[in-house]
């Protein structure tokens, strides 16, 4: 595997690949790799010809009372996980090279990041779709994979790729889980012993909402309702937000119909955690 952490450099390489008709497939990450990042590096093994794997902890994603200097970092291990799959490419560019000063240009999908989780995270979803466009530009993906988990984050880049005609195909991989059902996360470090234990009442919350879909409830506000019980009967939860929605535009729904994602944010301790599941009615 070959580590690059200049932009150029990456842009030249990626252009070779395509001159040589091979299909790129991309898993952009902030790098402490964790088993779901692992599950889209194999997946877009399989589509694909090369794969890059960036490791880029975005400023831009963090507000200024959040975890930008704390987020966990381990390049060495991160960098072993990857030849472990036979990755093609680990791109590491530095902070400055990717946004040198003075830098004035974003990329926004405004209606769609400003909902979910959004509403508590201004700017958050204008720092992933500018890092993700930049990225996009310099790795010249065919294919690009990104989590489940991350269900607002998929849907935001999948409008943005539409909307400003980017040749990429967006894939979602699906929500890995550890064996209690907690989605794995990065942030999953920060849980000590009892918020570890109390975390898995959001797994459980969504699919107690899914069976009451699946038994024929329609009311969004009982649904809603009885996840936020199961939370806060946890002494560590601080619940966040519960929404319900459309899986296209995120729209809130208040009578369940159709294909919907019932989303999560929920904080224990300093550990800030996002869960979500999708429905059809």
């Amino acid at each position: 595997m070959k580590v690059v952490r200049d932009i150029e450099e990456m842009v030249s390489i990626s252009n070779s690949f395509r001159e040589e008709g091979k299909r790129i497939g991309f898993v952009p990450t902030m790098g402490y790799l964790h088993e779901g990042h692992l599950s889209l590096v194999r997946l877009v093994k399989e589509k694909s010809d090369i794969v890059v794997v960036s490791i880029f902890v975005n400023l831009l994603q963090f507000g200024p009372k959040e975890d930008f200097k704390e987020y966990p970092k381990d390049l060495d291990r991160d960098i072993k996980l990857l030849e472990e799959l036979n990755t093609d490419i680990a791109f590491v560019p530095d902070g400055q090279d990717m946004y040198p000063e003075p830098y004035f240009t974003n990329v926004e999908v405004t209606e769609l990041g400003n909902v979910l989780c959004g509403r508590k995270r201004p700017g958050f979803f204008k720092g992933v779709t500018t890092v993700c466009t930049k990225l996009f530009n310099i790795v010249k993906p065919h294919i690009a994979v990104f989590g489940q988990k991350d269900a607002q984050q998929a849907v935001i880049i999948t409008k943005m790729v539409k909307d400003l005609n980017m040749d990429i195909e967006i894939i979602t991989g699906p929500t890995v889980r550890e064996e209690d059902g907690l989605a794995v996360s990065s942030r999953n470090i920060y849980l000590c012993e009892e918020e570890r234990k109390d975390a898995t009442v959001l797994y459980h919350s969504l699919k107690r909402a899914e069976s009451m879909v699946k038994a024929g409830e329609r009311d969004g506000k009982k649904i809603k309702a009885e996840m936020q019980r199961m939370i806060e009967s946890k002494d560590s939860a601080k619940l966040e937000y519960i929404s319900i929605v459309d899986t296209k535009e995120l729209n809130e729904l208040e009578t369940l119909k159709g294909e919907i994602l019932i989303a999560l944010a929920c904080h224990f301790g300093k550990a800030r955690l996002i869960d979500n599941i999708v429905v059809a009615c």
